[in-house]
């Protein structure tokens, strides 16, 4: 490929609303440019290395036995009427209506639409089990997307489908695909780590993400360096001691005027903020709850969602006040109010607390679990923070924020008996497939990749992702002797298979070095009258920064001996 002819944008300056650095340098280095907020076009040599890792990722569902399909981004919105989810995804699913004024939605996933097809073509327990997998195009209408590729309302996903006969089918096809996606992050060169995560919309019975540790990335993570125990900081757990139990006394109403936060019933009654109790009114599937927390502590609405059975929010201030009588800062659990009450476990049994007086500018002091009111269930409500001890060995936890390659799923019968799904097992009863989903954001990978190995001078790809394997740069394309030397190394090149690139650009030494630099294609050749007169070129090892001399019957050597220094390990 030739530079002079090739779409690459590189830019001088980053974009000042670029603010992830894999973001930076795919603007940069001209591998994307955005169209609008959260859409982005793949120029070519970010789709050349996009392809490297759809190709990567292909060769590994192949082994697992995957056909890969290609299902339609276009749907009709009563599919995701089934299973509810299309009031579920709310304003995050793209909806319109066609010429005629069918409801359709652009799929934000496709778990509806296996089941459309498995409800169709499965009859048997013969016919299982499957797995089918595509990369397609996903659509999420975020309402804040950044980080460039990190977070978009269009998107590439691989994501794959086990259909089972039981349990025990969809085991050995989590633990298949497990094994796969570790398969193919450690082909990527990433230095990938799992997590116990949240299921979220998708449900089901166990989830685990692929992760990434970056400054950029949008999850925090729990992480014991000690004994390995890694989880998204939603249902991570740690080793806390109970609130301190306080004397019992009689619960008091005092006076708060204005005093709503617990910082500030803190700061006014002169009380540690562990000795208070948050009041949370949420909406959940069948109606409000109520949810208890030390003042020292956040809610996991992912925990609440899990206990629960079902998708949460905060309550509105209008059903607040019509349910409990005052406002948002001034609730307890204590009164007439018939909600079910869900109280973190340090709280179990505790007395000698301050918490809300159900009444507009009043705290209660002294309120004892127990007497004054009987939570339904002591439950871990609380969000892990950094220096608690790990639950597995007892060391410290540090929280790390990260980027999400991948996540698998237990779906379990959640969408196929919604959606009636079924077969015929050996005794010709009629039973729910049992069904797994697994996902890779392909652009994530790229962006890990480039997050994991960048300098000061730009992108080091590695030779598993790279757009070009080489590039010859002839330092003075007016000479003819350099151009005519640089030209027949990248004919070689070429012709034994390399990926190459030649900038024949008629631009300065320095342009054409710092461009090289910044796009990271792994090995520089760099052809120059003095070194040809010595029968030698330059070449640069873009991963190590190292420069050596070489002959030029050695040229294809070296590039072969770069290249597989930077091919990713495999464990």
């Amino acid at each position: 490929m030739r530079r002079s002819n090739y779409l690459v944008p590189t830019l001088k300056e980053t974009p000042a609303d670029a603010t992830a650095s894999s973001h930076r340098l795919m603007l940069r280095a001209g591998l994307i440019k955005m169209l609008s907020a959260g859409i982005y076009s793949y120029l070519p040599s970010g789709y050349n290395s996009m392809k490297k890792a759809m190709e990567i990722i292909r060769e590994e569902m192949d082994l697992i036995d995957g056909q890969e399909l290609l299902l339609p981004c276009l749907t009709p919105l009563e599919i995701w009427d089934e299973t509810g989810r299309s009031v579920e995804y709310g304003d995050d699913m793209f909806k319109l209506k066609d010429r005629r004024g069918h409801a359709c939605c652009l799929a934000p996933t496709h778990e509806e639409i296996i089941c459309s097809i498995a409800r169709n073509q499965i009859r048997s327990w013969r016919d299982l089990p499957q797995t089918w997998f595509q990369i397609q195009t996903k659509f999420r209408d975020e309402p804040r997307p950044r980080g460039g590729v990190l977070r978009m309302r269009q998107f590439l996903m691989k994501d794959s489908y086990s259909l089972d006969r039981d349990e025990d089918g969809l085991d050995v096809n989590y633990q298949k695909h497990r094994a796969a996606y570790q398969r193919i992050f450690q082909r990527c060169g990433l230095d990938y780590f799992i997590v116990g995560a949240y299921s979220g919309l998708m449900g089901g019975s166990a989830s685990e993400e692929f992760m990434y540790e970056s400054q950029s990335g949008e999850d925090e993570v729990a992480r014991c360096e000690a004994c390995g125990y890694a989880a998204n900081i939603e249902v991570a757990t740690s080793n806390v001691d109970p609130v301190s139990d306080g004397d019992s006394m009689t619960l008091t109403e005092v006076e708060t005027p204005n005093q709503r936060t617990v910082e500030e019933v803190s700061a006014y009654l002169k009380i540690p903020i562990n000795r208070l109790v948050k009041t949370l009114i949420y909406m959940g599937p069948t109606g409000l709850v109520m949810a208890l927390v030390s003042g020292e502590d956040e809610l996991s609405e992912a925990k609440l969602t899990a206990i629960v059975g079902g998708p949460v929010r905060p309550a509105l201030s209008d059903e607040v006040f019509q349910c409990m009588g005052a406002d948002i800062g001034f609730l307890g659990p204590h009164g007439d109010h018939n909600l079910p009450i869900y109280a973190d476990l340090k709280f179990q049994e505790k007395k000698g607390l301050v918490t809300g007086a159900n009444r507009n500018g009043y705290h209660v002091t002294g309120l004892e679990f127990e007497r004054d009111f009987q939570p339904d269930e002591y439950v871990d409500l609380r969000k892990v923070k950094a220096d608690e001890s790990c639950p597995v060995c007892g060391k410290i936890l540090r929280i790390a924020r990260s980027i999400e390659l991948g996540h698998i799923f237990k779906l379990g019968t959640k969408y196929s008996e919604a959606m009636g799904a079924k077969f015929l097992d050996e005794n010709g009863i009629e039973k729910p497939i049992v069904m797994g989903s697994y996902g890779i954001g392909v652009e994530r990978i790229l962006a890990a990749a480039i997050e994991g190995s960048e300098d000061e001078n730009g992108i080091r790809w590695n030779s598993a992702l790279t757009p070009f394997d080489a590039i010859v740069i002839p330092l003075n394309t007016s000479d003819i002797k350099v151009v005519k030397q640089a030209e027949n190394i990248y004919n070689e090149l070429y012709l034994s298979g390399f990926e190459i690139m030649i900038d024949d650009r008629d631009a300065r030494p320095g342009v054409k070095m710092k461009d090289a630099d910044l796009t990271g294609i792994p090995v520089h050749i760099v052809v120059s009258q003095r070194n040809l007169d010595k029968d030698l070129v330059e070449v640069k090892n873009r991963w190590t920064g190292e420069r050596s001399y070489v002959k030029l019957e050695e040229v294809i050597d070296v590039v072969e001996d770069i290249l597989e220094a930077c091919t990713p390990e495999i464990k």
